[in-house]
């Protein structure tokens, strides 16, 4: 979509499942101290070459960065998994398959706080800002 002059991409942001599940398999029995999806922004980047700003999200972590002359922007999440929310989710009585790995993150030692994205955008800038909740 084109806001103000400004190319702009709005994509979910995963790639392949032969990317995705390896990582998220170490992100999850390391606790989340392993940072899966170093490489998505120039994945993303080379993907969109012709964008101004690319909005992802994905990974529910903030980032704004430019990256060849493209803002890639991923505001968050507003929900992250962390022992509370594991807990009041386990509570919940989850399927088989969301119980066991919800076993696992119950333990995380490492998460997200959440958060919202804002980008302002006119003819003669992109002002993008992250705001904790």
């Amino acid at each position: 979509m084109t806001v103000e002059g400004q190319r702009i991409v709005v994509v979910h942001g995963h790639r392949s499942r032969w990317i995705e599940e390896p990582q998220t398999l170490l992100w999850t029995l390391s606790l989340g101290y392993f940072r899966p999806h170093g490489a998505l922004p120039r994945s993303l980047r080379r993907r969109f070459p012709n964008a101004d700003v690319i909005v992802y999200g994905h990974t529910h972590r903030a980032h704004m960065r430019k990256v060849e002359g493209a803002l890639l922007f991923n505001p968050g999440g507003v929900h992250q998994w962390n022992p509370t929310t594991t807990k009041r989710r386990l509570a919940q009585r989850p399927g088989w398959f969301e119980w066991c790995w919800l076993q696992v993150a119950r333990h995380l030692r490492r998460y997200e706080a959440p958060s919202v994205g804002v980008l302002e955008i006119d003819q003669d800038r992109i002002l993008p800002r992250i705001i904790g909740l």
